[in-house]
């Protein structure tokens, strides 16, 4: 599956990456597409750090989420020692996404901290067992998104990991 193709077939995504990797160009291109463009405000619930991103997915229509509970899971351990966010957290947070009819947009690029971007893949992996992945090259949106908005049907309960670049 390329970018497009995701762009056409999923109501909901979550765009995350390394610190320092724009995500402008493509959340830019998501809100011109129709998605609402949402964060999750302040800090993370001290019990239920999942809360805010529920109540996120929760909103009608097409939904993207810039930034997620994988950034918590990265650089949690690189920043304090420790993630606020448990996997068993995380992954019912994919899986919440999934049954949205939605996928993880996994940013790459030029990042200085190469730990951290270690980190996402590693986190990425583990995901995309409870929700499609796009990966998607920072370099690669100063070009148009181009493409037809062909049907998918494979989207639709696919759970594996979905590169492009």
């Amino acid at each position: 599956m390329i970018l497009h193709q995701a762009l056409a077939q999923c109501r909901t995504l979550v765009v995350d990456g390394p610190d320092g990797i724009g995500r402008s160009a493509l959340l830019a291109e998501l809100a011109r597409r129709g998605f609402m463009i949402r964060r999750s405000r302040g800090h993370l619930h001290h019990v239920n750090p999942t809360q805010p991103y529920h109540e996120l997915l929760a909103a009608p229509g097409r939904l993207a989420i810039d930034g997620s509970l994988v950034h918590e899971l990265v650089y949690g351990p690189l920043r304090r020692g420790r993630s606020r966010v448990t996997w068993i957290q995380a992954l019912d947070f994919a899986e919440a996404v999934a049954e949205r009819n939605g996928a993880l947009i996994h940013m790459t690029g030029e990042a200085d901290d190469t730990e951290a971007v270690g980190a996402y893949e590693r986190a990425v992996r583990t995901l995309a067992q409870h929700v499609p992945v796009v990966t998607v090259d920072a370099a690669d949106l100063g070009h148009p998104i181009r493409g037809p908005a062909s049907p998918l049907p494979q989207l639709r309960g696919c759970i594996q990991a979905l590169t492009i670049g």
